[in-house]
């Protein structure tokens, strides 16, 4: 087998449970730390030859009992296709091996690693599990760090287009590998931080990727009513939906007292929304505003960032996204968007959970 059809499973959750443990139990008996049982648990980490050891030790059973080397057709869907035949992109995150329906991306059309027909998976020859990297995020300029990852390393990027809070969930059950999050509320600069830290169960890394304007996206002419007058006046509202920063401002604005009719799920298709007459008012960055020439009123800078589990920090892929990240070809690009600031671009901060 080569390397990109090692898949490493465990039955360590289901023995734990069976004895009524909890992680911290098999953590106090293995001698292990408790994000690292979770970790390993969630295929987040492979565990080393003495972690394996201390778990079967632990569990006074055989290393073979807890672990399975599989092979390639063991691969699990991140989530079930809604049809019938379905192409789909190979990743491997920690020691899982996933499949991911093809959906639309903010990088436009990426290529697929296979066709899924009638149950049965047949890959193209390109596929590298191994080689991939998938992000989570809501960044409608995230193309451009994919193209710089492309150019200055051997690996590639699949972007799925998510919410903050639901790329952080996506990263918790271990189905990518980095949750791109604006979460800081006006009030709250270390945001993203709490917002992560409720969600995550193990330590984890913030990366700065920008600090970006968001505000109110106007149908031309209307920013010069002013944000109050804007608030108060009957408006044909577009919203983001439940968990995202745009959604989090939108409530603020509206002191949480407003119920949106319509929702969309990424800044662009508010700014489309708003072009098209569909609607007059919404939130979103001032890059997008500018791209769809409608007024923007900016209502704050805000922290865009990374959240990137430890577990994860020394894989290659995670190693060549940050060094991509600070490049000086990169921190330019960004810098010279709309509504973009780039002199903290790549700033790494640890997290502990406590």
């Amino acid at each position: 087998m080569s390397k990109e059809n090692f898949v490493l499973q465990n039955t360590i959750r289901a023995k734990r449970e069976g004895l009524g443990w909890s992680q911290q139990d098999l953590a106090d008996r293995a001698g292990l730390s408790r994000t690292g049982i979770s970790a390993i648990e969630a295929g987040r980490l492979i565990p080393s030859t003495a972690a394996a050891l201390a778990l079967a030790s632990a569990f006074h059973c055989r290393v073979e009992d807890l672990f399975v080397l599989a092979g390639k057709d063991t691969a699990q869907w991140a989530w079930p296709p809604t049809q019938d035949p379905v192409r789909y992109w190979r990743a491997m995150v920690g020691s899982r091996h996933l499949l991911y329906p093809v959906e639309h991306s903010p990088m436009g059309m990426v290529p697929h690693d296979g066709v899924c027909r009638d149950g049965k998976c047949v890959d193209h020859p390109f596929a590298e599990p191994v080689r991939t990297l998938v992000i989570a995020c809501c960044d409608p300029a995230v193309g451009l760090l994919a193209a710089e990852y492309a150019r200055q390393t051997p690996f590639r990027m699949v972007v799925l287009q998510r919410s903050s809070r639901t790329a952080l969930e996506l990263l918790e059950q271990g189905l990518i590998h980095v949750a791109g999050i604006h979460l800081c509320k006006s009030d709250e600069e270390q945001g993203n931080r709490q917002a992560a830290a409720q969600i995550l169960h193990s330590d984890f890394h913030l990366v700065r990727i920008a600090d970006w304007e968001e505000g109110l996206a106007l149908s031309p002419g209307l920013a010069q009513n002013g944000a109050g007058a804007i608030l108060k006046a009957d408006m044909r509202w577009i919203a983001r939906e439940e968990g995202s920063g745009a959604r989090q401002v939108l409530d603020e604005l509206h002191e949480n007292n407003f119920v949106p009719t319509h929702t969309v799920n990424d800044h662009s298709a508010v700014a489309l929304a708003i072009r098209s007459g569909f609607a007059q008012a919404g939130v979103s960055l001032r890059l997008v505003c500018d791209q769809q020439n409608l007024d923007f009123i900016s209502v704050r800078q805000e922290a865009y960032e990374f959240c990137i589990l430890d577990a994860a920090m020394s894989d290659p892929r995670i190693t060549a996204l940050v060094e991509v990240i600070r490049s000086p070809q990169y921190r330019k690009i960004l810098s010279e968007l709309p509504g973009y600031e780039s002199r903290r671009t790549g700033e790494l901060a640890p997290v502990r959970d406590d």
